[in-house]
Parts: structure tokens; sequence; C-alpha cells
């Protein structure tokens, strides 16, 4: 065994998220969190939004947008679904409104999708108009380049923040070295865009030459989770590493989180790749986990429903079928608790109009998150 890995399993098993500051280990704490399940089974439950009127819409990822009225999935579908390239972990993704849908009835979706050059496909951001439960208007706001055959990475999530930005992630596509630190490129990436997809002035590599003018962040695995904090307006992300290094991030305009350079995590055959941990000019994730969970959707947490954790982080993990409620204070997570063991692998999870948690687990469908008095 090498030096890092000896070092990231001693981490492991002292802590349970590295050296230095960072926090205890997950803690166990089932007692006071139920789950029921709403609907019935669904494939692969990816992304979720409300209606004004209380509708669940849920995108499946084989390519189906399914209505969830009243505890019951309807027959009828979401229809004007765009052509979808199912590929590995592609497929339709992420789907979110826009802050007055109210008005403009504006719908987002993040989709794998072979439009372009190239064989295979890559995440695409389009826009469209909700008329009497069918999409119309389709417009592609952002198309990432190039198309490759590999399955993995594509990200890809959606969020708006209070300015009306439209903030999506899309992973490094399986080519580390490739794209991730360089900003001439597209992958590896959390981009920032208007409600119509043109690009604001005040995006960090505007005036860089050659640059993708959308990106925001760069130096990204695979983000799989973004959400804004409500009391602050900061942009959170997660993002999948190898074997271990699992990240939460804060993300700030034009900085570089670092994959490949840097990571807490190694190759999957135990060999090293990373030069190190932490670099100058390279930020440090708010947490990270040795060995890794993951971590898929994420939000945070309002109102009253559950009690002592407004202001906290919910995050999905895959691998371990359980949530994890993180305690959040001034930008930093100080505790962790398991919640919701065995609810199977979270692939989403959102705050519904009525306060409470929906998750969308893969191979079951949704499950709504009630907490004992």
């Amino acid at each position: 065994m090498n030096i890092k890995s000896i070092q990231l399993l001693l981490c492991a098993t002292i802590i349970g998220f590295g050296c230095e500051s960072q926090p205890s280990s997950i803690s166990p704490n089932d007692n006071k969190i139920r789950y029921e399940q709403i609907g019935e089974k669904m494939t692969n439950p990816w992304g979720m939004v409300f209606l004004p009127n209380g509708d669940m819409l849920v995108t499946e990822k084989e390519g189906e947008i399914r209505i969830i009225r009243e505890g019951k999935i309807l027959e009828e579908k979401i229809g004007g679904v765009p052509n979808i390239h199912v590929q590995g972990q592609g497929g339709l993704m992420d789907i979110e409104l826009h802050p007055q849908f109210d008005q403009n009835r504006w719908i987002y979706l993040s989709y794998s999708s072979s439009e372009g050059g190239g064989s295979g496909g890559n995440t695409t951001i389009a826009r469209f108009t909700l008329v009497n439960n069918e999409l119309k208007e389709k417009i592609i706001l952002y198309k990432v380049e190039p198309n490759t055959t590999k399955g993995q990475h594509f990200g890809s999530r959606l969020e708006f923040d209070r300015e009306g930005y439209l903030y999506f992630s899309v992973g490094d596509r399986g080519n580390r070295d490739e794209y991730p630190q360089n900003v001439k490129r597209d992958n590896g990436k959390i981009y920032r865009i208007r409600d119509d997809g043109s690009i604001p002035e005040t995006n960090p590599f505007v005036n860089t030459e050659g640059a993708k003018s959308a990106i925001y962040s760069y130096g990204h695995r695979n983000p799989q989770g973004l959400a804004m904090e409500l009391a602050t307006g900061k942009i959170w992300s997660h993002e999948h590493g190898p074997q271990g290094g699992d990240e939460v991030n804060l993300i700030q305009p034009g900085r570089n989180y670092g994959w490949p350079i840097i990571s807490y995590g190694i190759n999957y055959d135990g060999t090293e790749f990373a030069k190190a941990t932490a670099r100058d000019g390279m930020e440090q994730p708010v947490i990270y986990w040795v060995p890794s969970i993951a971590p898929c959707g994420m939000t945070f947490v309002t109102g009253d429903k559950y009690p002592g954790w407004e202001g906290d982080l919910i995050i999905g993990s895959l691998k371990f079928a359980y949530l994890v409620h993180a305690e959040v204070e001034n930008g930093k997570i100080v505790s962790q608790e398991k919640i919701a063991s065995g609810i199977g692998r979270v692939r989403n999870v959102e705050q519904g109009p009525d306060g409470f948690l929906y998750v969308g687990v893969e191979g079951k469908g949704i499950f709504k998150l009630t907490m004992e008095n």
C-alpha cells in the first residue's frame, strides 16, 4: 500500500473525512425520521419539481416526465419531451422551473443529446414553455461539446440563484486529463447563464481569450448536486470523487476546484494519480468523504417541518442507501448524521411547497420524509 493510501485509510479510520479541520464521521440517527412511498414504482427518478397546482413532475432517466398528483402517478405523461440520448449515466436528468414560472410557464431540462458533431452525446440545457402538460417552444440554451461515446460523468444539476441566473453542472465525461483544468474546453465545469441562454457580463472568463464564457468554476469531476443557500444566496455543490474524495464545495466565480491535480481520492485499482491534496490557487472542499458515499442530490431545509434543521443540508447517498443531514454554520458543515438508512440508492432530494422533503430512489420511486415529534 502506498503512502497516500495509508494516509487516507488512517484519516477515514480516525474521523471519517480526512485530517485537518474536517467534521467528525457521520453519526447514526435513524430514530426520528420516517419515510413512506408515494405513487408507484419508478425506475430512475432523476429530477423533480413542484408546479403551483401541487403536481410533482419527475424525470425518468430513460426519457419520460411523470406527473404525481395527490400521491398517485398519473397515466398521462408530460408530452413534447425532446429526443434523449440514453448512454451510460446519461439520459433525461434534471428539471427546474423558472423563478417566475407563474407568469411565463418556462421549464428547464438537462439531458444527454446527440445533437452536434461527433459520435455519442453530451449534456444539453434547454428551455420549454409548459402548455397543458405539453412542452412547447424548445430553445437549446447550451450544448456541451464535443459529443463522446463515453458513458460517465454527465453531471447534471440545474439551480437558479437570487438574481435569476441559471447554474448547471457537467462532469468531466471520463476525460480527467484534458477537460477539467482547461477553461477553453467544456466538461468538468459549473456554468452560469441567463434564463434565455445569454452570458452574463460578470462571468469570470468573459474576457479570457478562447475561454468558454459560460464557465463559472472549473476543476470538477462529476457534480450531481447544486443548491442555493436561501439565507446567503450562495451556491453549494457536491461531486463524486474517484475511490474516496467525494466533496461538498462552496462555488465561487472563477475558482479552480482542483480536479484532477488535487484530490483526497485514489484510482479504483488503489494507485495514486493526484499530485497532492492541496495546492495554492486551488480550492479546498467544505468537507470530503473517505470512503466515498457517492453523493447525489441535495437541498437546504426551510420551514418548521424538521425542527432544528432550518438552513441545514440534506444530501443523498447512492452507495450506502441513506441521506446525510449536515448541520451548516457560517459556510461550514459542523456535524453530520445519517438518516433514513435503507431507503435505497438516493438520486435526488427536494423540499416540496408543503415543507416536507421528497426523495427520489432508484428502482423504487418517490418517498416523503416525516419527523417524529
